[in-house]
């Protein structure tokens, strides 16, 4: 096996502990994200095989990737983390193979590249991880091994069999997605860089000859994607393909992924603590980097020798790298995507990863000579990414806290939905899930027993789809379907729910009889506009089966709990239910309470009284509709002025509204 530099733990030992402490200390706090919700809903409801024809309009050699996985994995999130943390040692060693077999005699270049691999700050992505293993992630480790291949052919007496292996991986990898399309650049410079000295012209012939087999496959492919995005029935982001941009914006663009890439990414962990500031995750995230430092320096020290480093081997990496990095960008930039870091954008940094860490060992092979002072700064690096792993980790750690509060929220106010019922709100605010992801746990969780038909319910951001193919207007009567890859809603605008769900606050079904077209009218107009399509009376308040989130226990019983079901109470005209629930919420509260300005010595009446008036038809009055703003806007109780005493009327809302 393999030893780790001078140390005795070997390579896959040392690559799994660092995986851990990058991405393993949170693991158990996080769950699904983005797409990864619509294709375990898929896995759960239709089966892995309705993976192959989900795709066909769709990376349709996704499919069985996706079929194979689903097969042995169940869609549940700690399944599919653990995954991801196998796959991340997985691209590690991966890339140290390759490594090893370009530049057998190089191990210490070897370890560096896989360290960097393994915990590569740019790409923050990891936590989404039933969707990117297999969109992106299995299709990198085919790639990392089809070169490590390649690398294995040049040096072989006998060719034929290490050459087939890389072709059969390049199909894999390059054909599932076009991620990778650029990343051909890179094995053509790698057979450049491991031929032997020899003259520059026959050199290069050389080096044409012996890619050309794969730059066969790879013309193949280019083909395929050009007739499929331009021609074909892809149907995915509406991607614009071949647009021709500016020459100078071209120019600006790969410049810029150059700088990200190469030197931003390893230094953004800095920058992002110091937004932080004093907080748990600052502390949290700096003793983690510590410890990674001393850990790695501790176990590269005994490594050894002062043997420098030939120049034209860093100045080959550093060319590696470069043509990685610039060509790892094109198929999103031909796309017309942007290359944003901390965002779902950041994807795209998978297909350049490669280059960056390929072009950081060159430079820190030119800088530094000797072997001790290459590991210190490498021992710097993996820190810094371990950290900024971590990080990530905590943010994704709060989104699926935060998905936990809007699921429950949503049980404990519609118990249950009419079938055909669509969900209507501006946003939601969390940052990694839209609306169709919301769809697929909203059906999860109301439609328990789903097997085939229709989908029975969606979830629509009016900010993003009003005005568009799916919600054109907000007419009365108007149909609206929703494709959900190979099912379909169906409903219209006469069956509708409007929902709104504050930052900092409890999750409100709208009425248009209770006012809530004036109380909300500071919002967005199209979401306004949308309150007056909502029927609350779609809400079942005693179905057969309460909805219940999947994979989230019942929370403890807080502030929005006591909103949200005396809200539904109210609805159904359960005074008595209301005022238990004002009493419990008092006894759980009253701190709270006696702050917020709810100072009748009676409140659970006056709860019950105003709640009343509420369900009464008509327009608020003004004093009301001022008060019901403020609460909506801040999440918040209004405190009265000094001496000020509210009304009845004022205390619903102020009291209530979280």
């Amino acid at each position: 096996m393999q030893r780790f530099v001078g140390s005795k733990i070997s390579v896959p030992v040392f690559f799994s502990i660092i995986s851990i402490l990058a991405y393993g200390l949170l693991l158990p706090f996080t769950g699904f994200y983005w797409d990864d919700w619509p294709f375990a809903w898929i896995a759960k409801f239709l089966g892995p095989a309705e993976f192959i024809p989900a795709f066909l309009t769709f990376r349709p050699f996704l499919g069985p990737i996706f079929l194979l996985t689903t097969s042995v994995i169940p869609p549940s999130p700690i399944y599919w983390q653990v995954f991801a943390l196998v796959i991340r040692v997985l691209i590690g060693l991966s890339c140290w193979w390759m490594m090893r077999r370009a530049w057998p005699e190089r191990p210490r270049a070897a370890v560096s590249t896989g360290l960097l691999m393994l915990v590569f700050p740019g790409y923050s992505q990891h936590w989404i991880a039933f969707t990117h293993i297999n969109q992106e992630l299995i299709p990198f480790i085919f790639y990392l091994l089809s070169l490590g291949f390649t690398a294995t052919a040049i040096r072989r007496d006998r060719p034929f069999v290490p050459t087939l292996v890389a072709l059969l991986l390049q199909v894999c990898g390059l054909f599932s997605t076009e991620y990778y399309l650029g990343m051909e650049v890179v094995r053509l410079a790698l057979i450049l860089a491991i031929l032997p000295e020899e003259p520059l012209r026959p050199r290069l012939l050389r080096t044409f000859r012996l890619w050309l087999p794969y730059g066969l496959l790879w013309m193949i492919n280019l083909a395929w994607l050009l007739y499929y995005y331009r021609y074909g029935p892809y149907v995915s982001y509406e991607v614009t393909v071949a647009q021709a941009p500016s020459l100078l914006g071209i120019l600006l663009d790969l410049g810029d992924s150059l700088w990200k890439v190469g030197f931003y990414v390893w230094a953004q962990i800095l920058i992002l603590l110091g937004r932080s500031g004093l907080s748990p995750t600052t502390f949290l995230t700096i003793g983690l980097i510590l410890v990674v430092f001393v850990a790695l320096w501790r176990q590269m020290l005994p490594g050894g020798d002062v043997e420098r480093t030939p120049r034209n081997f860093a100045w080959a990496l550093i060319g590696i790298g470069l043509a990685g990095i610039l060509a790892g960008r094109v198929p999103s930039l031909a796309a017309g995507l942007p290359l944003r870091l901390q965002s779902s954008y950041d994807r795209f940094m998978v297909s350049m990863m490669l280059g960056g860490c390929l072009f950081i060992v060159g430079i820190l092979h030119l800088a530094f000579r000797t072997a001790r002072g290459r590991d210190l700064a490498l021992a710097v690096l993996v820190a810094l990414g371990t950290g900024q792993q971590f990080f990530n980790a905590n943010i994704f750690r709060r989104d699926w806290q935060k998905q936990a509060e809007i699921f429950w929220q949503m049980a404990w106010r519609m118990p249950g939905l009419q079938p055909g019922t669509l969900l209507l709100t501006h946003q939601m605010p969390i940052d990694y899930e839209t609306d169709l992801s919301f769809t697929a746990p909203i059906n999860w969780m109301y439609a328990p027993d789903f097997n085939s038909g229709d989908l029975p319910y969606a979830l629509l951001y009016t900010e993003k789809r009003l005005g568009g193919p799916t919600l054109p207007s907000l007419d009365l009567n108007l149909p609206v379907s929703i494709p959900y890859r190979t099912v379909t809603f169906r409903g219209s605008t006469s069956q509708v729910v409007v929902i709104h769900m504050p930052a900092n606050g409890c999750l409100r079904v709208l009425d248009p009889a209770r006012g809530d077209e004036r109380t909300y009218g500071r919002e967005p107009a199209g979401f306004v506009e949308a309150i007056r399509l909502s029927n609350p009376g779609l809400i079942l308040a005693s179905p057969e089966r309460n909805a219940e989130p999947p994979f989230f226990s019942e929370p403890e019983h807080t502030w929005c709990y006591y909103y949200t079901r005396a809200e539904l109470a109210r609805q159904t005209g359960a005074w008595t239910a209301v005022e238990r629930l004002g009493a419990d919420a008092a006894r759980g509260f009253g701190r709270r309470i006696r702050s917020s300005g709810c100072l009748s010595s009676k409140p659970t009446r006056a709860l019950a009284n105003g709640l009343r008036r509420r369900s009464s038809p008509g327009r608020p009055s003004p004093t009301n509709r001022v008060s019901a703003q403020v609460s909506a806007k801040s999440g918040g109780a209004r405190r009265p002025a000094p001496g000020q005493i509210q009304r009845p009327r004022q205390i619903s809302r102020a009291c209530f509204a979280s």
